[in-house]
């Protein structure tokens, strides 16, 4: 739960969700698959690294990242990062192939209503595409999937979140952070109470234009937002909960 560590994962996960988008979208456009793939995998190649190495650069500054600690364990995802990733893979699924073009019933009606009903940003959302000249059915469902998603991984996360902090502790010994452990904690606790408000009431869904939702960055803002919001938010109650004694 670095700070390094977290800026990496937040800058490769969007690489990829916005790539994999981008050649959707592509395709979608008539440019045949392979050309599509070289073009945009191209660019994902290029922009991961970059993104990398200024996170890289940011762990060495404070005197943390040096090579000789670096095992390959500390690259390999934990349990909350595999959910993360499939319920990451299952949103992208949803929005490119099963989100519908209309209204809904049954079973994925009543699924849409309890979401419209649970969290504020869905209902922000449908109002924003309320005004806008466009086919907001499937963008509302698969919106409405991204956070059923979101809070499934947030309850499962913390439910094991005292154990995450444990083992905060633990790495800590070894691998001070740069800033501190109180700032870092603070840093992302106020970035969380931020995310709450842009993307848990929906207030960054009321600024988008609406020419933004049906491009790849409403793709990533429908899709992967909702999901990085609950990782940011385990990700600062763990840090929290890490800077009390062990139990």
């Amino acid at each position: 739960m670095g700070a390094a560590r977290l800026l990496a994962k937040a800058w490769v996960a969007f690489c990829l969700f916005a790539g994999a988008h981008a050649v959707v979208a592509a395709i979608h456009g008539g440019i045949p698959v392979s050309q599509a793939l070289l073009q945009i995998g191209l660019c994902i190649v290029l922009f991961v690294p970059m993104g990398l190495l200024f996170v890289g650069g940011f762990g060495f500054a404070g005197g943390i990242g040096k090579l000789s600690r670096l095992q390959p364990i500390h690259f390999a995802p934990g349990f909350n990062e595999i959910v993360f990733m499939i319920f990451v893979v299952a949103s992208f699924a949803m929005q490119i192939s099963f989100a519908p073009e209309k209204e809904l019933g049954g079973v994925l009606g009543a699924l849409q209503a309890a979401l419209h009903f649970v969290v504020p940003a869905q209902r922000s959302l449908e109002t924003a595409l309320a005004a806008c000249p466009i086919e907001g059915g499937g963008i509302v469902f698969a919106s409405a999937f991204a956070w059923l998603l979101a809070l499934i991984y947030l309850g499962s996360a913390l439910s094991r979140i005292r154990l995450a902090a444990g083992i905060v502790r633990l790495e800590r010994k070894v691998r001070p952070e740069m800033f501190g452990e109180t700032p870092l904690a603070a840093v992302l606790g106020l970035l969380a109470v931020v995310a709450i408000q842009l993307l848990f009431f929906g207030t960054a869904y009321s600024l988008l234009p609406c020419g933004v939702f049906p491009t790849v960055i409403g793709s990533v803002m429908i899709g992967l937002a909702p999901l990085m919001f609950s990782y940011l938010v385990v990700a600062a109650i763990t840090n929290i909960l890490a800077l009390g004694p062990e139990d």
